[in-house]
């Protein structure tokens, strides 16, 4: 397929599945965060057509070009410079898959690379690793047609496993009867587990989590969120328990395919597949010894991307940083410079305060203090609720959604008089309330100070701790914001704040 360079973006990435086929124009943008310019879906169903027979249908063919088709006129409506189209398991196992080929290079102006297990793991790896928070672990991509599995340490792909256990395969082969029957679910899962572990399929390792993405899992992920309330509407890090899988499956598996489109969160094309891709999930949790999985939002799409440019998966920390710089930088109310002297004081009131505080505080404080102004471009005077907003609707990289609630509740509590914490719940608890406080009350402040503070001028700002009371010199002069502030801060600290309103002097003391 040949490297290209950022420049040359947008790009068009087509994936023919063996359940679906999808297009997505992307574009490397700012700090190098992936932006989604346009997308589409198209249901395929070519794993089913392998099922009995080893050739595709004319009619999964002409559904395929159909697809490619409508797949070029969207990458022709965002000015994509490249169209690049790949084609996985349905295709590579089908008889007849040259002439599919030809007929879209002929018919629809495309060309179409069918690439091996091996490279769809790979891909797969690269995309939804990417921007999830975890450097050990294993990757489980359920698609229709196979399985691929990817064991990964410091983000680096150690090895791969490809099988046929897909969604729309599983179901198709094992399950006649509607609602399947006890047997016909015993028989698949008996398959999956067997072929499991043949193939040798390690558990998870000390410090491994298990990630998971494919249109199976990131359904079952919508049903389960969509169950209860969820602070968070994105998919990418949410946390899916091997027991709520288990609860899915079995709910699922009792329906009807009638009913079970009706399910809250299932796409109703996906009725015919679900169970299967369910069953697998599960058995494929069990054998790795997973309690849980992280779901990522992205794939093989945004892999075969990142694979182009030469990419490889930078520290999670780093993918953190662009993804706050780049949503940043979509917001015309958002001033670098005011963001930089807003982080650098609240680092110097963060290092007076919480000496002793960790990397994670360190960096929640970073992310919150520039991230800050986004809010000012709806509304100034609401602007650290619609700066939380923001967030929690932003499909950040490289953040669980437990990270991204307690950003967004330092952002917003920053603007309170009082806890937020209930409103994200149930990623954050009363224990939480403490430390979202205290980061709260030192964004406050800092952004107070920000305010008062002259471009290039030296940074405004001292805080001494003593035993009794906690004293700022800051150019506050304000009795009303001094006592605000100095309530929130008593809430959070459990002292009293004395502002010494003015200019700090160098090396000057308190009596």
């Amino acid at each position: 397929m040949g490297k290209v360079q950022a420049s040359d973006s947008p790009v068009a990435v087509i994936d023919v599945g063996s359940n679906s086929g999808r297009v997505v124009v992307l574009r490397i943008a700012a700090h190098r965060h992936l932006e989604i310019l346009a997308d589409g879906r198209s249901p395929l169903r070519l794993a089913s057509e392998l099922a009995n027979r080893p050739r595709l249908s004319s009619q999964a063919v002409d559904r395929v070009i159909a697809a490619l088709k409508d797949f070029t006129a969207i990458a022709a409506g965002s000015s994509a410079r490249r169209v690049i189209a790949v084609a996985t398991s349905a295709v590579r196992d089908s008889e007849n898959g040259a002439e599919l080929l030809e007929r879209a290079r002929e018919e629809a102006g495309i060309e179409v690379t069918v690439i091996d297990g091996e490279d769809e793991a790979r891909l797969a790896f690269l995309g939804a690793v990417y921007g999830v928070q975890a450097d050990h672990g294993m990757l489980v991509d359920v698609g229709g047609g196979s399985i691929e599995i990817s064991q990964f340490r410091e983000r680096r792909l150690v090895r791969s496993w490809t099988l046929p256990l897909g969604a729309l395969r599983l179901s198709t082969v094992f399950l006649h009867a509607d609602p399947p029957d006890e047997e016909e679910l015993d028989r698949l899962q008996g398959h999956v587990r067997t072929t499991l572990a043949e193939a040798g399929v390690p558990p998870l390792g000390t410090e491994e989590r298990l990630v998971g993405t494919g249109g199976t899992i990131r359904n079952l992920a919508k049903i389960d969120r969509e169950a209860g309330d969820y602070p968070i509407p994105h998919l990418r890090g949410y946390v899916l328990a091997r027991k709520r899988v288990g609860d899915i499956a079995k709910r699922v598996a009792s329906r009807a395919r009638s009913r079970r489109r009706l399910v809250r969160g299932l796409n109703p094309d996906r009725a015919d597949s679900i169970v299967g891709g369910a069953l697998a999930t599960l058995v494929s949790m069990e054998a790795m010894e997973a309690d849980d999985l992280i779901v990522s939002g992205q794939g093989l799409r945004e892999g075969t991307l990142y694979s182009l440019l030469g990419m490889v998966l930078p520290p999670v920390e780093q993918v953190r940083a662009a993804s706050i710089a780049a949503l940043a930088s979509r917001f015309a109310s958002w001033d670098q410079g005011r963001a930089r002297r807003r982080t650098a004081i609240a680092l110097v009131l963060l290092e007076a305060l919480e000496p002793q505080a960790g990397q994670r505080v360190r960096e929640r404080i970073e992310q919150a203090a520039t991230i800050l102004d986004i809010g000012r471009s709806i509304d100034y005077y609401s602007r650290h609720a619609h700066a939380a907003d923001i967030l929690t609707e932003s499909d950040l990289s490289g953040f669980s959604h437990r990270k991204l609630a307690l950003l967004a509740a330092v952002v917003r509590e920053a603007g309170e008089d009082g806890s937020v914490v209930r409103l994200y719940r149930p990623l954050l608890n009363a224990e939480d309330r403490p430390a979202v406080s205290r980061a709260a009350s030192i964004l406050a402040m800092a952004d107070e100070i920000e305010h008062r503070m002259p471009p290039q001028s030296e940074l405004p700002v001292r805080c001494v701790v003593k035993k009794r009371e906690v004293r700022l010199a800051a150019p506050i002069y304000d009795p009303y914001r001094q006592e605000a502030l100095g309530r929130q801060f008593r809430r959070a600290f459990g002292k009293p704040l004395v502002i010494e309103a003015g200019m700090p002097a160098p090396g000057g003391s308190w009596g």
